[in-house]
Parts: C-alpha cells; structure tokens; sequence
C-alpha cells in the first residue's frame, strides 16, 4: 500500500496504518528528518495515549501508556547504537516478547535482531511537505 500525506492529514493516515496492520511491530525506514517521529505520534495518539511523544534518540527507548497507566507502546531509536550487541544488552528481546505496539525507528541498524512479523513502513521525501509511505 503506498500513501502521499502531509502533515495535516496523520490523524487519517495514522487510522489508516492501524486498521492495516496484523502485527503490533512496525519498523521505520526513512531518511533523517523525513517525519519518523512525527508519525509515531499520530498512531500513538490515534491509539489512546496522550503521553508527549518525542524521539529516544538518546535513551533509546520510550515507553507510552494509556490515561489509564496500561502499558501501550515502546518507541525505539536505535540510530546512536554502535552495533546490535547494544540493542541485546538492554533487553530488545523482551520488549519485543511484550504485547505492547513496538515502534522502532533506525531498524536499519539491527538488520539481524528485527522479527519476521514485523511492518516495514517506508516513508520518502516528495517535497518540504509531502511524504510518500509504503506498507510492507
């Protein structure tokens, strides 16, 4: 599936993405400052959570919850590690064993750690505005 939006329209691509998805894994590929966390905050947003989304470039790992304090998500930034002993190190397995949704941004960078049920979404820069995304 391959969608063009700019930023006006998230809240309906980020419904669209959900109502896609058969997986909670969703991997993003793009290049820097294509939108990535952008779009992490409309899904999470879209899923229920008004927890303040912002990239974990330097924790690595943000964790999002429900009003309700029920674990919703983890948001992943793996573009500082070095190399996927790193992402092992602090318990990527685990995370990804949870139910939550999994948003992982830079997966790039942990090509051998990635699981098979995961997305693939791939979002290319049109113009200043305008992305295109691919479902994979």
């Amino acid at each position: 599936m391959e969608l063009i939006y700019t930023e006006q329209d998230l809240p309906s691509i980020a419904r669209t993405i959900l109502e896609y998805m058969d997986s909670k894994i969703l991997a993003f590929y793009a290049p820097m400052g294509a939108g990535k966390t952008t779009l992490i905050k409309a899904l999470v947003r879209e899923l229920g959570s008004t927890d303040n989304v912002s990239s974990p470039t330097f924790g690595i790992v943000n964790e999002y919850q429900l009003d309700n304090g029920e674990l919703l998500a983890y948001h992943f930034d793996f573009y500082r590690l070095k190399d996927e002993t790193e992402a092992l190190d602090m318990g990527l397995d685990d995370y990804l064993q949870s139910n939550a949704w999994i948003f992982m941004e830079w997966p790039e960078k942990i090509p051998n750690l990635t699981p098979e049920n995961m997305h693939t979404l791939k979002i290319e820069i049109l113009d200043q505005k305008t992305r295109k995304l691919r479902l994979v």
